[in-house]
């Protein structure tokens, strides 16, 4: 912002400074001059237009404001205009927010006052002045007035019951007369207390009909401004998310300052009920909430259980783990969890931990013409596509892995779970949140090298602490190992493999991930799905993730069936959509999980499930009778300037962070990725190709030995020659691929692994093909999985104990 702006502005002052205004797919967001003046927000490209071109104007009586991230907002009227706005920070959109929503409140009231001031109420005094004064002494002469009607109906109530009584005295007389002379006075008697009786009565009607005009021409207003006060509800309500959003950032920060006790480390413990939304005042009875309908035309629907399914005594508390499951009254299971376990730690003193930084250096705006690099790699792998840093974050692929880890909350909270299925819930929503740090993380991670390790030791303040290495080349492949003190230990071993396609890039995750948790022993594994980084040559970068995976229980057979929904612009359904059907051994459905990958995720449990007619597809839906949803995972804001700081969350701007202690080959020591964050990023590719280089030269000496102790001395004299001879050399002059047959551009980014053809002979095979790498992982062994049956690379152990002694002699120098 050009200028500096009070934290809250008043709602009488005029509101200006710089905004990013999303234009078109071409341009993207664009700087503007905003002006917020009398209720109406418009918009010039330079402060000096203010004076004869405006550019835009919208009404903010009539529009609704919506905050998308931390710093992204958009203003629509109803679909005439829609403004899609950022602001340069979460602060300065805060701030902006406050002023537009203010605003809008004094608009919505200077358009009621102005409706109201031609209603037809002749029995209301003219109110002068303005604000609450006046809506109060309109509200009180009002009810005065209603006051006299109602005495007046009073009065008349009571002379219609002394003349209907006179009356009726007078009929009886008349019956018992005889026919007489006194037959007349006696008539006209009657008819003088009739004709009293129907003046009585016109009067009644009168008044009454008084008082219902006067409630009709007040009614309107009345009505009005109850919607002025529910408007003013409903915006406190979202300040006040806001301020509780803040409030959370404030405590994770003073986290990291200080160990606090279990009660004050875990904000959700006492708010998981309570947690705001902008549907949570209806939330006060829950035996008459149920969970809205979600229609999937290609699988299920889920519509709301009958009231039966949802009432409960208050004696089956006990039994909401194994009986009942996480439905309403489960919201309150972990703090009845805590507080009946023996085991929970006990408040400790606050002690000192280290402070985490919270900011790195911004990212650079370096130009880099993408077509020259992609419009010769169309086709190929994405690991063979030798790339500069500008493509890249500094950070490696095992410093991503490790970021899985982001919300660890939910393995702690599935650890004390009593029921698998519940267990299960808990497992799912974990396996989402790990996409949500990539919703705008387009950068490519560093591929790591050869016997390159990461560690994240967050013992002290969350428990936990894992360790990846990079244990292949030959395809590229690596292992992490994460074990918590709540009970759980998490591996997994992931080999990316990828295609380029002109307009997109698809990276498909190759390997399982697998959950252990120590008092149940029961072991999950589940694949992760297909991520697409779309607009590569023209728009702006976006990612998606798409497809299905299978979270399986080995020990009970329960299962959960994930759905990840590609985005598609002609569909009706939220982008990033996921949906979940958690099963048991026996395909019955006990929980449905829905929401998104990049914000939340809700479960409700099942209380009836039927066949439903045929989807689109052909396909029989199932239809769901579900309780209401609850919120089981929710993602934490972006710290200040992340899209200055490469998207990073607040666990990323922590994970390069210089660390004593650590291994010597710790992501943490590479020099061109440490260069690339300080922004030398032209000294951060000079050095990215001598560590290119001085891997090829480790490798191919490594296959030699191989070679050696394999063959006899003569083969091995034969192989070296065809490795010396000038073969690869005539290969790259003829025209072959440099990057298929030559060791000269096998780069930690082209890994050469099938020969191609050439157009003069066959094609040659590259040596490693015949010659296997015989690499073998420091901290790591690959072992069979008896109960997955999958191959994989398991932590054998060493790490911790060598890092306590400071003793790394096992550790080769790659850096």
């Amino acid at each position: 912002m050009s200028e500096s702006k009070p934290p809250t502005p008043t709602p009488g002052d005029t509101y200006k400074g710089w905004l990013f205004k999303w234009t078109n797919y071409i341009k993207g967001y664009q700087r503007r001059w905003f002006v917020l003046s009398n209720g109406l927000l418009s918009y010039y490209r330079t402060q000096a237009e203010m004076g004869h071109t405006c550019r835009g104007t919208i009404n903010l009586a009539t529009a609704n404001i919506a905050v998308e991230d931390s710093c992204n907002f958009v203003i629509s009227n109803g679909g005439a205009q829609t403004y899609h706005l950022k602001a340069s920070s979460e602060v300065e959109r805060q701030r902006w927010i406050t002023a537009l929503e203010l605003a809008k409140a004094k608009a919505v009231r200077m358009q009621a006052e102005s409706d109201d001031s031609g209603d037809d109420c002749p029995a209301v005094p003219p109110t002068s002045g303005q604000g609450g004064g006046g809506r109060n002494s309109e509200i009180q002469s009002t009810l005065r007035t209603l006051s006299s009607k109602v005495e007046d109906l009073n009065t008349c109530n009571d002379l219609i019951v002394k003349h209907g009584s006179a009356l009726q005295r007078s009929l009886s007389e008349l019956e018992g007369l005889c026919v007489g002379g006194d037959m007349g006075e006696k008539m006209r008697q009657v008819t003088e207390r009739a004709t009293l009786f129907r003046i009585t009565s016109n009067a009644m009607i009168n008044a009454c009909r008084d008082f219902l005009s006067l409630a009709q021409n007040h009614s309107k207003r009345w009505q009005k401004a109850l919607q002025v006060e529910r408007d003013q509800r409903i915006r406190l309500e979202e300040t006040l998310e806001q301020l509780a959003k803040q409030h959370n950032h404030l405590e994770r920060a003073f986290r990291g300052a200080t160990v606090l006790p279990p009660s004050f480390s875990n904000p959700n413990l006492g708010s998981k009920g309570g947690g705001s939304g902008k549907g949570d005042a209806s939330d006060e009875d829950d035996d008459n909430e149920f969970f809205d309908a979600m229609e999937d035309p290609a699988e299920f629907i889920t519509v709301p259980a009958e009231t039966k399914y949802h009432r409960r005594s208050g004696s089956n508390v006990s039994g909401i783990s194994s009986e009942t499951g996480m439905d309403d009254q489960s919201v309150n299971f972990d703090e009845l969890s805590l507080a009946s376990n023996p085991e929970s730690p006990q408040p400790l003193e606050l002690e000192p931990v280290r402070q985490r930084r919270t900011h790195i250096p911004d990212k650079p705006n370096y130009y880099l013409n993408l077509w020259s690099i992609m419009k010769n790699c169309i086709g190929k792998e994405l690991s063979k596509i030798p790339m500069p840093v500008n493509f890249n974050e500094p950070l490696s692929m095992l410093q991503r892995l490790s970021e899985d880890l982001e919300y660890y909350e939910l393995l702690d909270k599935a650890a004390k779970c009593q029921s698998s299925l519940e267990q299960m819930c808990y497992v799912a929503a974990f396996t989402v949140s790990s996409y949500s740090t990539t919703v705008h993380r387009t950068g490519k991670p560093f591929n790591p090298l050869l016997g390159e390790t990461f560690e994240l030791d967050r013992l002290s303040d969350c428990g936990y602490r894992s360790l990846c290495e990079q244990v292949s080349h030959h395809p590229p492949a690596a292992a992490h190992h994460a074990m918590s003190e709540k009970g759980w230990t998490l591996r997994q071993e992931i080999t990316l493999a990828s295609k380029f396609r002109g307009k997109y890039i698809s990276i498909m995750p190759l390997g399982s991930v697998q959950c252990f948790f120590d008092k149940s022993n029961n072991h999950y594994s589940w694949k992760k799905v297909t991520t697409t980084i779309h607009n590569i040559i023209v728009g702006k970068l976006w990612i998606d993730q798409s497809g299905e995976t299978d979270v399986v229980n080995h020990k009970t057979g329960d299962r959960c069936h994930l759905k990840f929904t590609p985005y598609s612009y002609f569909s009706r359904d939220v982008p990033r959509k996921v949906t979940g059907v958690v099963t048991d051994k026996d395909g019955k459905a006990h929980y449905v999980l829905s929401g998104t990958w990049d914000e939340k995720m809700e479960f409700s449990r099942v209380m009836q499930s039927s066949k439903g007619e045929n989807g689109t597809e052909g396909k029989q839906r199932t239809v769901y009778q579900t309780l209401k949803a609850k919120e089981i995972w929710k993602k934490n804001p972006l710290p200040e300037g992340a899209e200055n700081m490469y998207f990073f969350s607040s666990l990323a701007l922590t994970l390069n962070e210089a660390e004593e202690g650590v291994a010597p080959t710790d992501s943490r020591r590479r020099p061109d990725q440490r260069l690339m964050e300080d922004g030398r990023w032209d000294e951060a590719n000079a050095e990215k190709q001598r560590l290119e280089e001085k891997q090829r030269i480790v490798r191919r000496e490594r296959e030699r030995e191989a070679v050696k102790a394999a063959s006899s001395p003569e083969e091995a004299v034969s192989e070296d020659s065809i490795n010396d001879s000038p073969l690869k050399t005539d290969a790259v002059e003829t025209g072959t691929e440099a990057n298929e047959i030559s060791d000269e551009t096998d780069t930690e980014d082209s890994p050469p692994l099938t020969p191609v053809a050439s157009p003069y002979g066959p094609p040659h095979p590259p040596y490693q093909s015949a010659h296997p790498d015989n690499y073998q992982p420091m901290w790591f062994e690959k072992l069979d999985d008896p109960v997955s049956g999958e191959s994989l690379h398991v932590y054998k152990g060493g790490y911790w104990e060598a890092k306590e002694q400071g003793s790394w002699d096992v550790c080769p120098d790659i850096f």
